[in-house]
């Protein structure tokens, strides 16, 4: 894997667009979501910014997967889950009673930890939400496009006919990164893209995230603390608050700056203590 430049990281520090000239894509306020009476997530505030990459990282059990799932209402699939606070999407409330969750997700899409191509043809793939949508106009130019974004065409375009399962790991991951990137969407969810892979597919994912945020916002959990200061503009620090009773363990946003800072200037100390390796 390839490691973190302090030069590099004070470099991006210095280009970093100003705060005010910074556009809102998401909003979070006040957010709290309890599965039953467990409460994973606790009074999460932050925003998200567009055309940048901003990471999510934290110990194991800090409701990483759980906040980046609130982005495109996948929690509501969930029967026990609920969701309180507010989540602005471009000034409009996610969670609001006109929104229909479907055409979020279109808007929203999700990469998941471990590639899930479906048992179809490669092409097929690509296909098969512009198709449920109904956005079949020049169908074959929206996958190649698709895939060419994804930086596999070159790799699939001989075997667009072939089963996606005959593809490596990390083809299958670029793959579901073109499934969601053909229906237009305006962000891109990853939940631990890489961790499935290789370190040789984990450079090919990270290198496709740098050139996809020129036209795409994207959110990324990891647990790879030199994933995040290689590939994230912003990033937030999640940790785990115990109970006085020790019997109620909740996730909580500890700190969210620029991953420079977050990196090398660290405002509080639990995150330090976890991005030097003292602490999770």
């Amino acid at each position: 894997m390839r490691g973190v430049d302090q030069m590099d990281l004070a470099e991006r520090e210095r280009r970093m667009p100003p705060r005010e000239s910074r556009e809102v894509v998401f909003d979070v306020s006040g957010l709290n979501v309890r599965y039953g009476s467990a409460r994973a997530l606790k009074d999460v505030s932050i925003r998200v910014h567009k055309n940048f990459v901003t990471a999510f990282i934290g110990p194991s059990g800090c409701g990483k997967s759980t906040f980046i799932r609130c982005f495109n209402r996948m929690n509501d699939l969930i029967p026990t889950a609920v969701v309180e606070g507010t989540v602005r999407y471009h000034g409009q409330d996610l969670y609001g009673p006109q929104v229909d969750p479907v055409e979020v997700r279109k808007r929203i899409g999700m990469v998941f930890q471990k590639p899930n191509p479906f048992p179809k043809s490669i092409y097929d793939n690509v296909a098969f939400g512009p198709r449920v949508l109904g956005m079949t106009d020049d169908l074959d130019e929206r996958v190649e496009r698709a895939l060419g974004q994804a930086a596999l065409w070159d790799e699939a375009k001989d075997r667009l006919k072939a089963s996606a399962l005959s593809l490596s790991g990390g083809q299958q991951q670029r793959l579901c990164i073109a499934r969601c990137l053909a229906v237009e969407p305006d962000v891109l969810l990853m939940d631990e893209p890489a961790s499935a892979l290789d370190p040789i597919a984990t450079t090919r994912i990270e290198d496709l995230m740098h050139d996809l945020k020129r036209d795409y916002t994207i959110v990324i959990v990891t647990h790879n603390m030199q994933q995040a200061a290689r590939i994230a503009d912003m990033t937030a620090f999640f940790s785990v608050e115990v109970s006085d009773e020790g019997k109620q363990r909740s996730g909580i946003l500890v700190e969210y700056d620029t991953t420079p800072k977050i990196f090398t200037q660290p405002a509080d100390k639990r995150t330090e203590d976890y991005v030097t390796g003292r602490f999770g």
